[in-house]
């Protein structure tokens, strides 16, 4: 005889289900109108087991994956020159099959594809526009990376712009307490030294950056998540309220990888698709994504794109607060594995995803100097002020 907190493995398919088509609906229900004759901005996120890319007769056949049932089976065609078609195609985790003529199509129609794996890291495949650097900005890429006090300036105004906006995103979507409030002052303490101390070297702003890092996710500590059908799928305690930025899966040395809360799994799954996406328009741009400034470059590290994130990063934490405190949540929206990693269903990291997207081109123009001008561009913009490089080579 089951007790009342059994919970049978219909209930559970069931829940899984019915989790899976309400966030499978928030990601399609997500992002605003375009006007009729703009190129569709919003990418496309495949997910789930069998997605398939394929062409038909010079068209590009996609079908997306299954990740629950019964699911209605989603399929897009796009013809060469659609203004449907998107500029990114991003496949989260799940499985199946995609072709040499689909990477060609790709390419020729300037569509970028990325993979982001579930544990958040990004494995970008192709760009659409492919790499052909512009010279100007490479150059002026190289000649940053090799002037210390160019790299230190570049690193500056990035860490100043992401304490600008941790403040921001402290005052709008944490609880009213006093860690609040002292990560604040840390914050307002750090950019003031930021601007007036002598930096020497990169050591220096990452340890005024950690120090205001530790109190601003600190300050996280007051918030809370609700969940739905506790009694049919339980969850783990430490769920409910947010404990710190590291896993506590890491062994010794605190690390954020290996996420044991919901919510750090859905930042670093949302902090990975924003890179993916800056690694997309630093190509585009005509900037070396490799080419890191404040991060030190390495063949299989997009440095540059880590770069450029570093002051998005408060608005990504923005969306993912507001996201987790506005919502109830069920224990089938995450998947816990054997080794206490928590990892998102496929339909919500789809729909977080979505919701990141939406996020980070809005944030985008805030950031730029001038209207329309990207983030790469604007702190290039900003470094060559600074510096009185005017991206002509020096003799």
């Amino acid at each position: 005889m089951l007790h009342d907190t059994d919970i049978r493995p219909d209930e559970i398919a069931d829940e899984w289900a019915i989790r899976s088509e309400l966030w499978r609906a928030e990601a399609e229900n997500s992002g605003g109108k375009r006007r009729v004759r703009e190129r569709n901005s919003r990418p496309l996120i495949l997910t789930g087991h069998g997605t398939s890319l394929r062409i038909e007769n010079g068209a590009l056949s996609i079908k997306q994956g299954f990740t629950h049932y019964p699911q209605q089976a989603e399929q897009f065609r796009f013809f060469k020159g659609d203004l449907n078609l998107p500029r990114i195609i991003m496949l989260l985790d799940g499985s199946g099959s995609i072709s040499f003529d689909v990477l060609n199509w790709l390419g020729e129609q300037g569509v970028a594809l990325a993979r982001i794996q579930w544990g958040g890291e990004p494995a970008v495949f192709a760009s659409g526009a492919g790499f052909v650097g512009n010279p100007e900005k490479l150059r002026w890429q190289c000649e940053t990376q090799a002037n210390q006090q160019l790299r230190l300036e570049f690193a500056r105004n990035l860490i100043c712009e992401k304490l600008r906006n941790s403040i921001t995103t402290l005052r709008d979507c944490v609880p009213d307490t006093s860690p609040r409030d002292q990560a604040i002052a840390k914050a307002d303490e750090a950019l003031a030294q930021l601007k007036s101390a002598t930096l020497e070297t990169m050591s220096d702003i990452r340890a005024v950056e950690g120090e205001s890092a530790a109190r601003y996710f600190a300050a996280w500590a007051g918030v809370e998540m609700r969940w739905t059908a506790a009694g049919r799928y339980p969850v783990p305690s430490d769920w409910r309220s947010y404990r710190s930025r590291s896993s506590i899966l890491t062994g010794k040395k605190a690390k954020n990888w290996k996420a044991s809360h919901p919510i750090n799994a859905m930042l670093n799954y949302a902090y990975a698709v924003r890179v993916a996406q800056l690694q997309v328009e630093a190509v585009a741009n005509g900037f070396d994504p490799f080419a890191g400034i404040m991060h030190h470059s390495r063949p299989d590290f997009p440095a540059y794109a880590y770069d450029l994130i570093e002051p998005e990063r408060p608005k990504v934490d923005a969306t993912i607060l507001g996201f987790a405190q506005d919502r109830k949540f069920s224990g089938a929206d995450f998947v816990l594995r054997k080794d206490g990693v928590c990892r998102l269903s496929p339909q919500l990291a789809r729909a977080v995803a979505r919701l990141c997207n939406s996020a980070s081109s809005e944030f985008l123009m805030s950031l730029g100097v001038y209207e329309n001008v990207d983030i790469a561009n604007s702190l290039q913009a900003n470094s060559q002020q600074k510096s009185g490089f005017s991206g002509h080579r020096r003799n």
